[in-house]
């Protein structure tokens, strides 16, 4: 696998309630704010498109959002075509969708690009009317650091995270399979044998991971990682855990939703190996406020490993960034629009209140409109 590279500039055109995103700029660290159904989820959503088009399951994934009239913007009367250009590294790509009349897509244009300093810029044209991206293909038939293993690469290591589902069927409280222990999947479904894993090839972020958790867990002491064969050789393994002072294994239910996804968050954030790009929906959700003043520390020191892309309308969150990490979101005429903000147009501001105050009080806008 080649080169992996965070995201430099998106735009993104007809997809759900972005009508228009012309070439958004994003740095190591960008923190999206806005009201309840300004889009920010949509812009969550963009990415995990982009992982399904790349895994060859675009159509179902259409099909299980309601189909193309439910994800172009305003629906196929309104809307003709989906498009996209995300730019990484030298290399950029670009698609465009039609929706058809069975609901899915076809594809009008995918293309890579190439901006080099001896043999760019160059466009590399994949065709038209495929209904599945031809870029693994591509990636499959291309040398090694060729511009579609550096597409490719890079497309397929970002990764979003959604950690909202801690009830008692959820996958982090089940048995897994030891094996599945790459990297950890974006529910976190494979937690304990990740967990696992990293006690025995990475035993100093294990730790890190454990005294991380501590802090806004008291009375966690460790976890209890042992594998289990079935009859038919497999291994598994389930995330228990001791509190302290005790060594009675603890089932993951016997934990509050708001801890095992500080658990989740912990570990994705502190990941030895980690993707270019990692995107993270309201990761504050059933936090108590000690728990988000340290994410918000563990945001600010993973952006200095991997690019880190995060929604949030939590007001204590937002005091543990700087203006230049904002992303604004709101919505004119019933669309989303994302603006960066000129920190020094608030710079007398912040003399007397905090980012998240000024938000509170709509100076930085991103609020409910009365």
């Amino acid at each position: 696998m080649g080169t992996i590279n965070p995201i430099h500039s998106l735009t993104i055109k007809g997809f759900k309630s972005i009508r228009e995103m012309e070439d958004l700029k994003l740095t190591s660290l960008n923190v999206l704010i806005g009201a309840n159904g300004v889009g920010k989820s949509n812009f969550v959503s963009y990415f995990r498109m982009l992982r399904e088009m790349l895994d060859g399951r675009l159509q179902v994934w259409a099909a299980k959002q309601g189909g193309a009239d439910r994800i172009v913007s305003f629906g196929v009367k309104e809307t003709e075509e989906l498009s996209s250009f995300v730019t990484f590294g030298l290399n950029g790509y670009k698609f465009s969708l039609e929706p058809t009349f069975e609901g899915g897509f076809t594809y009008t244009q995918e293309s890579l690009f190439f901006d080099g300093p001896i043999y760019g810029p160059k466009w590399i044209h994949l065709g038209t009317g495929h209904s599945d991206s031809k870029l693994p293909e591509k990636y499959e038939k291309s040398g090694k650091n060729s511009e579609a293993d550096y597409c490719y690469s890079s497309i397929s290591s970002w990764r979003v995270y959604h950690f909202h589902d801690t009830s008692d069927t959820a996958a982090v409280k089940r048995q897994g399979a030891v094996h599945d222990n790459e990297y950890l999947r974006s529910d976190a479904a494979n937690l304990a044998a990740f967990l696992y894993q990293l006690k025995g090839k990475h035993e100093d972020v294990y730790h890190q991971v454990v005294k991380t958790v501590r802090l806004a867990v008291p009375f966690f002491d460790d976890f209890v990682l042992k594998s289990t064969e079935l009859a038919s050789g497999e291994e598994q393994i389930r995330l228990l855990w001791r509190q302290t002072d005790s060594d009675y294994p603890l089932w993951p239910s016997q934990l509050s939703d708001g801890s095992i996804r500080f658990i989740c968050l912990v570990t994705a954030l502190l990941q030895p190996e980690p993707p270019s790009t990692i995107i993270i929906d309201e990761p504050e959700l059933g936090l108590h406020p000690y728990a988000i003043t340290l994410l918000g520390a563990l945001l600010r020191s993973a952006s200095k490993r991997m690019q880190v892309i995060v929604s949030t309308q939590s007001v204590p969150l937002l005091n543990e960034f700087d203006l230049d990490d904002l992303i604004v979101v709101e919505r004119e005429q019933g669309a989303s629009v994302f603006k960066r903000l000129e920190a020094e147009a608030f710079e007398a501001w912040l003399e007397d209140y905090s980012i998240g105050e000024l938000w509170e009080k709509n100076i930085l806008g991103g609020r409910p409109s009365k």
